[in-house]
């Protein structure tokens, strides 16, 4: 269904963050402190605490004195300037005061106290107002002990323009800037294009740039294989093609049935009078439209528009999976696995992933859930401001609306088993990784390191990260190479010089305390892709630094560089291969591969940039619309450097001061 472009949610207009050093101590006149704290009218037995947990109870108290009494977001926050912890609550300072009890906080809720060291406050005007603050904070910070929505893709969409004599229809992604009606969302790519071949068949339109259009002298290819009426050289009038444009839209907008039976009359039409030619592409379209519909499976009646969610939980793990539903067709749906902490309850994660879920999408005038949430009310009103009309959230109890949800579920079981049973089987990689390197246990964190660069220019480390859920891209590093010593092409003073960073950062930051149950942040197995070199560089490197107990394993490229026999390098071991059919073997091809994909599409990136680079990219004070004022004056950036004092103050939007940063730049008094 069309929606007109959304405001991404920002933070409260106002809202600034509270310390105890920046609110005023005294509470408010009408406000009952006693009767907010834990146990009202009762002493906390800090003694009969542990005594981490009676440190982190101390430190909360601290700043509980100065939480504001209305609405407003917390941040929780460890020694180490980590947020562990973003909530909302109507009340903060009430929130706050749950956690000060002595006892009855879930081992999540424990951990999160212990480890607090500062708390930050936020107030705002409204309760809805914190709960969007509260979601754009656990987007940006991600921290550990709130739920996360993990993958936060786009969805596409279908665009049908307004902003051209011959509309185009084309698959969309991002911000909707364009002037033309948006059809969505689709829960995968593979949907958008396979409707959108059927709709080509079935409309005829064109789905080529304006630019490739307005320079076509002869009807593409699109046109012979009849899926473009050719509007590009007056193969189809305007009129025609807009009568085109306009079936497309309705059918996109829920009037399936009127748009098909408007064709199977023109149909008929046609053949009473003997056009069997038209007749025939008549009847193609209405087949076009009708695969359309036959390929998205269950279709509601009584539900135009609406997105379905349904949650489940096994083994300590969720999923949550979504269907989208719009003009009474179904547009496909996708599986989420947010990571949350076991404890908690389905309705409690699927509450929070809302909130994420919506932060900067547009919301349909729907949503079903399988669970009843907390803030239901708090984000309906939150979604209805920002749509500009009421949203309804409802966990149906009976008819279709009831049979879409369970058809949701379903679908979350089958998912969560299957990635349950791919976790399974990756277990079974690990340990076949430490059997064949002869490590203790199964390593939970390992990290492949890889360079690239181009005759030394534009080198680049690249660092991926695997573990038990596979490929763990949030943990991905790069790093620019800095050492200008360095020869041109030296791989191994590159790969010291990355693991020598690498290494001192997870010196610098072990002192903070880990979860036990997070992904852990500190190596098991080190994978280098290189051979003997490679491999003395990398021990040199961990040794100098005090590091002994962190296993490395270098894997050189077989003969011919052909997959399956390479030689690894382990200490204490002579180089040895592993069994072409041995399941290590794939597995560390497999993240070799990972790691040299990461290194070289980073050094591509960095030396495309590089390619574009501008020397005025380099003068503090002049920005993108100073730099393109230049640029348009002179033309080049070589011409700016040869340009007098007074010529370049004659440039407009170039102040005399400005003048003067560009002139001492090129002529050596100012870079």
């Amino acid at each position: 269904m069309t929606r007109p472009p959304e405001k991404p949610l920002h933070e409260p207009t106002g809202a600034a963050p509270v310390s105890p050093t920046r609110q005023a101590a005294e509470p408010a006149e009408d406000f009952d402190e006693s009767a907010n704290a834990p146990d009202a009218g009762t002493a906390i037995e800090i003694d009969e605490m542990p005594a981490s947990l009676a440190r982190g109870v101390e430190v909360i108290k601290a700043h509980w004195k100065h939480a504001p009494v209305g609405p407003g977001v917390y941040r929780m926050i460890a020694a180490n300037g980590e947020v562990l912890y973003v909530g909302k609550a109507k009340s903060v300072r009430r929130r706050v005061a749950s956690y000060l009890r002595p006892t009855g906080h879930s081992s999540r809720i424990a951990r999160m106290i212990v480890l607090t060291a500062l708390m930050v406050f936020v107030s705002t005007e409204t309760e809805t107002e914190a709960l969007l603050l509260e979601t754009n904070y656990i987007k940006q910070m991600k921290p550990r002990f709130n739920v996360l929505m993990r993958d936060d893709k786009s969805f596409p969409y279908i665009f049908l323009g307004r902003d051209h004599p011959a509309p185009q229809i084309t698959k969309h992604r991002g911000a909707r800037d364009r002037k033309g009606d948006y059809f969505g969302p689709f829960a995968s790519v593979w949907a958008v294009n396979r409707t959108l071949n059927a709709l080509e068949r079935a409309f005829l339109l064109r789905s080529c740039s304006d630019s490739y259009f307005a320079n076509r002298t002869r009807p593409c290819l699109l046109y012979q294989i009849k899926r473009c009426s050719a509007p590009c050289t007056g193969e189809i009038g305007l009129e025609d093609y807009a009568e085109l444009v306009g079936e497309a839209r309705d059918f996109l907008s829920g009037k399936s049935r009127v748009v098909r039976d408007l064709l199977a009359r023109e149909m008929a039409e046609a053949s009473d009078a003997l056009d069997y030619e038209r007749a025939a592409r008549l009847r193609d379209r209405i087949a076009a439209l009708s695969a359309i519909q036959g390929a998205q499976g269950i279709n509601p009646k009584s539900v135009e528009e609406a997105d379905v969610f349904a949650i489940t939980e096994d083994a300590g793990q969720f999923a949550i999976e979504v269907f989208f539903f719009r003009t009474y067709q179904n547009w496909g749906n996708r599986a989420y696995f947010p990571r949350a902490d076991r404890t908690l309850a389905a309705s409690e994660v699927l509450d929070a992933f809302l909130a994420q879920f919506y932060a900067e999408r547009p919301a349909p005038g729907l949503i079903l859930l399988s669970h009843e949430i907390e803030d239901r009310d708090v984000l309906e009103r939150a979604l209805s401001e920002r749509a500009g009309h009421r949203i309804e959230i409802a966990v149906p109890q009976r008819g279709e609306k009831k049979d879409l949800v369970e058809h949701a579920a379903q679908n979350a079981r089958e998912a969560l088993g299957r990635k349950l049973a791919e976790g399974a089987s990756q277990e079974k990689l690990l340990a076949a990784l430490a059997s064949a390197f002869g490590l203790e246990e199964a390593p939970r964190r390992i990290e492949v390191y890889d360079n690239s660069h181009i005759m030394g220019a534009n080198a680049v480390g690249a660092m991926v990260v695997a573990g038990p859920a596979g490929f763990m891209k949030a943990h991905y590093r790069t790093f620019n190479i800095k050492d200008e010593e360095l020869a041109p092409g030296d791989d191994y003073g590159m790969m010291r010089e990355v693991l020598r960073r690498r290494v001192a950062r997870l010196i610098k930051e072990e002192g903070a305390k880990e979860d036990p149950e997070a992904f852990p942040q500190r190596p098991d197995l080190i994978i280098i892709d290189g051979g003997q070199g490679q491999f003395d560089a990398a021990g040199a490197v961990l040794a100098d630094l005090g590091i002994d107990d962190v296993p490395v394993v270098a894997i050189a490229k077989g003969a011919d560089r052909d997959a399956g026999r390479e030689t690894f390098f382990v200490a204490g071991k002579e180089p040895f291969r592993l069994s072409p059919r041995d399941p290590a073997l794939y597995f560390v091809e497999r993240l070799r591969d990972e790691a040299h994909r990461f290194a070289i599409g980073t050094h591509r990136a960095r030396r495309r940039k590089a390619f574009t680079a501008s020397p005025l990219d380099e003068i503090a004070g002049i920005g993108p619309a100073r730099k393109r004022a230049l640029l348009n004056a002179f033309g080049t950036a070589k011409a700016i450097s040869r340009a007098g004092l007074a010529d370049l103050e004659k440039v407009a939007g170039i102040n005399a001061a400005s003048a003067k940063l560009v002139y001492d730049f090129f002529h050596g008094e100012g870079g």
